[in-house]
């Protein structure tokens, strides 16, 4: 019944996404109370996606490097640059947009990437290993950048962020690699299967809570509210793209070109709008809050077209093989 459920939620996927981040801001208040419960959900959809690695997994990512250090290369140094290009030709005088958009840009990666990178069969080893350093590295980038290209200084609780993160990600990553390693490899054929379907499910959760505590922004649209909206879009397509033609260009298998299009293209949005609420004036974190809604609907289209290409690769298999 779990397999059933399981398949059932991978197709629904690019569905339940944008309905999650819709029934969030609707129910507004009335789930933002349930937020300290989102790091033990991300928690248990990363141990999930951990029990089915080992350390030579691991050790492995670490002997092969490149695939990383592009991905971390995108991540903190393209696309920051891409996002102040983006506010110097459109808002060249508002300095506080252009700080939001660079903060929405520079944030690590999205932790629900490696949910992702799951379903549609990436390198979920090398998404591990993203996850864990970017999370580790994030404290220090994100502040650097912020004050290289911003020219703004930003105090942050650099010990209290890395220990949320450390118990969010890394403790759950390394106790179902522990896991894994204990049992052989035996676990993760038995209870993938029976966690998958949960962990999807708590990530709808994640993404409703999430869109309930940024309603608030989004009472008042206008025509400059919606134009932002187009920004970031934009914005976070070129991400996308940007990751898809350097895994083209250096000739990269599937599984490491979905990898990265995840990794490369979502952000830890919901650590964002803590940032940015908590150390800037309002107007900058207009630009993250946008991003936290159209995240999600953005990987749902990526999803829809791998999910197509891999469809149409399977179809031109079989036909070749009927005509032979």
């Amino acid at each position: 019944m779990l397999l059933t459920i399981n398949r059932i939620l991978n197709r629904m996927m690019p569905l339940i996404t944008p309905l999650s981040v819709l029934i969030g801001v609707l129910c507004g208040s009335a789930l933002s109370s349930y937020t300290p419960l989102t790091p033990w959900l991300f928690a248990f959809m990363t141990f999930t996606g951990s029990i089915s690695l080992g350390f030579k997994d691991f050790l492995n990512v670490l002997k092969n490097p490149l695939p990383l250090f592009i991905c971390i290369f995108i991540l903190h140094i393209a696309m920051p640059l891409v996002a102040l290009g983006f506010g110097n030709a459109l808002y060249s005088s508002e300095d506080y947009t252009i700080t939001g958009l660079v903060l929405a840009a520079v944030i690590p990666t999205g932790i629900s990437s490696f949910i992702w990178v799951s379903i549609y069969k990436g390198n979920t080893a090398l998404t591990l290993s993203i996850i864990l350093i970017d999370t580790l590295l994030a404290p220090f980038v994100v502040p650097g950048v912020l004050s290289l290209l911003i020219g703004t200084s930003v105090e942050l609780d650099t010990w209290a962020m890395m220990s949320s993160l450390f118990w969010m990600i890394v403790v759950p990553s390394l106790l179902g690699m522990v896991l894994n390693e204990w049992s052989k490899g035996k676990v993760a054929p038995k209870w993938s299967p029976r966690l998958n379907p949960f962990s999807k499910l708590f990530m709808a959760v994640v993404i409703m809570i999430n869109g309930s505590v940024i309603s608030p922004y989004l009472t008042d649209i206008n025509l400059q509210l919606v134009g932002l909206a187009v920004v970031i879009v934009t914005m976070a397509a070129s991400g996308y793209a940007l990751c898809f033609l350097t895994a083209r260009i250096l000739r990269w298998n599937e599984a490491d070109e979905v990898a990265l299009l995840f990794n490369g293209g979502m952000r830890n949005i919901s650590a964002g709008a803590v940032l940015a609420v908590s150390y800037f004036p309002p107007p900058v974190a207009v630009p993250v809050v946008l991003g936290m809604v159209f995240q999600q609907l953005l990987a749902s289209i990526v999803g829809f077209l791998l999910g197509t290409r891999s469809r149409n690769k399977k179809i031109a298999g079989e036909s070749s093989i009927n005509q032979t």
